[in-house]
């Protein structure tokens, strides 16, 4: 970009860039009442003509202890399944217990916009399928121009969580949006939590009580 910034605060970490005539800041907390994870994405249009975006985000599941994760990874993932729920829009992933009476974690993603959006939401939880044979997380195929996610869901073998809006910002406009990342014991909380923030508000009530407990 022509410019870059990081900002640490007590209550959340902001990213500022610029890139020609689009300023992207970016701004990530933590929920003080709930598990989750916030990223608010502000994407300002300093030009004279409308732009489109996609924004993208990209997310690798484990769901398991890190020593786990490391000594096993290939071995761990065979134990995670995902799924996509429309109302709301959503991604889950779940690991299934290896033993009897063990906790099934579940994970959601979900996505909140203000400002117009084009099409509709494109997910993907195929790592193979987002990167792409012969290519890298620096360089993935599903962010190459033209290419589209594969929506692809079930029990695969190297699980992530991708979800992609495209927007259009007339100039001078800023359009937000924001992608939270929950964890809890069962599919009902989690799909309790999409439905909360897959709204602005409620995601911009995170923002507010990161800062007034600082």
């Amino acid at each position: 970009g022509n410019s870059y910034e990081v900002t640490f605060a007590l209550d959340k970490v902001e990213f500022t860039r610029g890139d020609g005539n689009i300023t992207t800041r970016t701004e990530i907390t933590v929920s003080t009442e709930d598990d989750s994870e916030v990223r608010r994405l502000s994407i300002t249009n300093h030009g004279t003509v409308s732009k489109k975006l996609e924004i993208t985000s990209y997310l690798e599941v484990t769901l398991a202890h890190y020593d786990a994760d490391i000594v096993h990874p290939a071995f761990g993932n065979l134990f995670v399944k995902t799924e996509y729920i429309d109302n709301p829009s959503c991604i889950l992933a779940t690991r299934r217990p290896r033993a009897k009476g063990k906790k099934q974690p579940w994970l959601m993603q979900t996505v909140a916009t203000e400002g117009t959006t084009v099409g509709t939401i494109q997910y993907e939880t195929s790592r193979e399928s987002f990167i792409g044979r012969g290519e890298n997380t620096i360089h993935p195929i599903a962010m190459k121009r033209d290419s589209i996610l594969s929506n692809t869901v079930g029990a695969v073998l190297d699980p992530i969580v991708s979800m992609r809006r495209e927007v259009k910002i007339k100039p001078g406009e800023t359009c937000i949006i924001a992608f939270t990342t929950s964890i809890a014991d069962s599919k009902e909380e989690v799909i309790s939590l999409a439905k909360k923030y897959s709204e602005l508000h409620n995601v911009n009530t995170v923002f507010d009580l990161a800062w007034s407990q600082t």
